[in-house]
């Protein structure tokens, strides 16, 4: 139990180095096409990355959370709105989850 007060101090610690050390080192406009194209994609890569699982394991079954994701993504294509999209992946989830199977 004495070492959640470690961890909380080398997790702030760690936090904190990530946040201060590229506004530290960092002053000049970033000139290079490879790190502004990475630096571009690294949000929606995370974004990705934190949210997949949960679509998957957001539903009791598998079958159902597929149907929203696929409804989701060729929703998400045929570039409607949020709400649509939202709305289009509840709709199939719902669907799929009345199916006597």
């Amino acid at each position: 139990m004495d070492n959640v007060y470690l961890y909380i101090f080398v997790m702030a610690i760690v936090t904190f180095a990530i946040r201060a050390l590229p506004l530290t080192l960092i002053r000049g406009e970033i000139k290079s096409k490879k790190i502004r194209s990475f630096l571009y994609y690294v949000p929606y890569a995370t974004l990705s990355a934190m949210t997949f699982p949960a679509i998957l394991s957001a539903t009791s079954d598998i079958r159902s959370a597929a149907a929203g994701l696929i409804a989701a993504l060729v929703l998400a294509v045929m570039k409607r709105g949020l709400l649509i999209v939202a709305t289009g992946a509840c709709i199939a989830v719902l669907l799929v989850e009345m199916l006597p199977i």
